[in-house]
C-alpha cells in the first residue's frame, strides 16, 4: 500500500498542469500514473504548430508544448509512473493500478485528479453499411500512423466529420501526397476552429460539403470507394443526392468521447451533454476529494484552456488537502439559456471569494449574437460577440461582488440574444 496526498490519472497535459500547480500551491507527496510509456497525452502525435499562443504567447508544435510541462515536472519531486493502468478508486479515495514494473498497486490518496482526456467515436457508432473493408480508421489513429510510426494509411482521402482532427488530417495527408477528395460534414456547420478551416482546407482547395454524410463503403478487403449523400433538416440522407467517390481510404473525425469509465465506477454524476462529470468552480466532482479537469471533463478546442482549468483543478485539489479555502459551501447550480448548449462548471459556490469564469458551447452558428449573463434577474454582463460557432469555446466572468450577495435560491443563466 503506497499513500499520497494527491494522485493525478494521466500524464498529458491536463494532468501534469494540475500536478504541477498541487505543487505550487503546497502539497508534498504527488503521484502521476500515465498509461502510455511517456508523458505528453495525445500532444505527442500532434506535430502541427498553434498551440501556446495563448499561455505561452508563442506557436509551439505539440511536442514542443508537452515538453516544457515535462521538463517542469522533472525539475519537481513529483513521482511518475509510466505504462500505468489504473483499474479502479474507490468511495475511500483507494486507487487500484497496474504496470509491468510493479505489478497491482494500491495507492491511498487524500485527492485524486481525473485527467484521463477523451478517445474517438469510432466507426460503429455510426452504423454506416458495408463490409468491414481495410482503410476505415478514425482521424487519430491516422494522425499516430503518419506522425508517429511513419506509414501511410492510403493515397485518395475521403474525410467524414469536420473537427479540429479530422481538419488537421486533410492537410496532412495533402502534404504526404495523397488526394483528399472531400470532407463531408453532417451538420449544416463545423465542428472545428475556422482558423483551421482557413488554414486546413480553403488553403489547400479542399472541398467541404456540409449537410453531407457517408451512406455506404464498398470493398471487400479493401476499401474501394464510398456512397455519399446530402441529408434533409432531420439528418436524413436524401436518396436522389447519392454520389459515389472512389477512394482507398475513409477517415472518421466524428467526435470525441471523454473517457469517463472510472469516473461512472465511483459513482460521480455525469453531465449528459458534456458525457464529463459534474463540477463545481474548483472543478471539484460531487465526490469528496475527486477532480476533474481537461477533456475528460468536457472537450477543449484550445490545450490552453486544458492547461488553465487543469491548473484551478490543481488548486482546488490543494485547498481540499491542506483545508483551506472556503469551509462553508452554498451551491448555485448554472442553467442554459437560448442558444447555450451546457455550461461548466454546473454549480457554483456563492461563498467562493473569486471571480467565477463558466465556459460553455453554442448550439448552432450565431451571425450576430450577444452573450448575456443573468444573475437572480439581474443582468450582470451583455457581451457583444459578432459570430459565435460550436466548435469554439466561448466564456463569461461571475464577478465575486455578484457572488457576495447571492443566496442558495438564486439562479444564474447563460443564453444568447440576436
Amino acid at each position: 500500500m503506497l499513500n499520497y496526498d494527491l494522485v493525478v490519472v494521466g500524464g498529458g497535459p491536463a494532468g501534469m498542469a494540475a500536478a504541477l500547480k498541487a505543487k505550487e500551491c503546497g502539497v508534498e507527496k504527488i503521484i502521476i500514473l500515465e498509461r502510455a510509456e511517456t508523458l505528453g497525452g495525445i500532444l505527442e502525435q500532434c506535430i502541427h504548430t498553434g498551440f501556446g499562443l495563448h499561455y505561452f504567447g508563442e506557436e509551439l508544435s505539440g511536442p514542443e508544448y508537452a515538453a516544457k510541462f515535462i521538463a517542469q515536472v522533472a525539475e519537481t519531486d513529483i513521482d511518475v509512473k509510466t505504462d500505468t493502468m489504473v483499474l479502479d478508486i474507490s468511495d475511500e479515495n483507494l486507487v487500484t493500478a497496474v504496470n509491468k514494473a510493479d505489478g497491482l498497486l494500491k495507492i491511498q490518496a487524500k485527492a485524486i485528479v481525473l485527467a484521463m482526456g477523451c478517445r474517438e467515436r469510432p466507426r460503429g457508432a455510426l452504423e454506416i453499411a458495408g463490409t468491414r473493408a481495410s482503410g476505415i480508421m478514425t482521424a487519430g489513429t491516422a494522425q499516430k500512423y503518419v506522425n508517429i510510426d511513419g506509414y501511410m494509411p492510403g493515397k485518395k482521402v475521403v474525410i467524414l466529420g469536420s473537427g479540429d482532427i479530422g481538419l488537421i488530417m486533410a492537410r496532412r495527408m495533402t502534404l504526404e501526397g495523397a488526394e483528399v477528395k472531400v470532407v463531408c460534414e453532417l451538420m449544416p456547420y463545423s465542428g472545428g476552429l475556422t482558423r483551421n478551416i482557413v488554414q486546413c482546407l480553403n488553403d489547400f482547395n479542399i472541398p467541404l460539403r456540409l449537410s453531407t454524410t457517408v451512406v455506404e463503403t464498398h470493398g471487400k478487403d479493401r476499401l474501394e470507394g464510398v456512397t455519399i449523400a446530402q441529408v434533409d433538416e432531420h439528418l436524413r440522407p436524401i436518396e436522389s443526392t447519392k454520389e459515389y467517390i472512389e477512394c482507398d481510404t475513409l477517415m472518421l473525425s466524428v467526435g470525441l468521447i471523454p473517457e469517463n469509465e472510472l469516473t461512472k465506477n465511483v459513482g460521480i454524476g455525469i453531465d449528459r451533454i458534456t458525457n464529463g462529470a459534474v463540477v463545481d468552480e474548483m472543478r471539484m466532482t460531487d465526490h469528496p476529494g475527486v477532480f476533474a479537469c481537461g477533456n475528460v471533463l468536457h472537450v477543449h478546442d484550445l490545450v490552453d484552456y486544458v492547461t488553465l482549468e487543469s491548473q484551478i483543478a490543481g488548486e482546488g485539489a490543494a485547498e481540499y488537502i491542506l483545508g483551506k479555502g472556503s469551509s462553508e459551501k452554498v451551491y448555485v447550480n448554472t442553467t442554459t439559456g437560448n442558444g447555450v448548449r451546457y455550461l461548466v462548471p454546473q454549480r457554483v459556490n456563492i461563498k467562493n471569494e473569486n471571480d467565477v469564469k463558466l465556459y460553455f458551447r453554442v448550439g448552432r452558428i450565431f451571425k450576430n449574437a450577444k452573450v448575456v449573463l443573468e444573475c437572480d434577474g439581474e443582468i450582470i454582463s451583455s457581451k457583444k460577440k459578432v459570430k459565435l460557432a460550436p466548435g469554439e469555446m466561448e466564456n463569461v466572468v461571475i464577478p465575486a461582488a455578484t457572488l457576495a450577495k447571492m443566496t442558495k435560491d438564486s439562479t444564474i443563466v447563460v443564453r444568447v440574444e440576436e
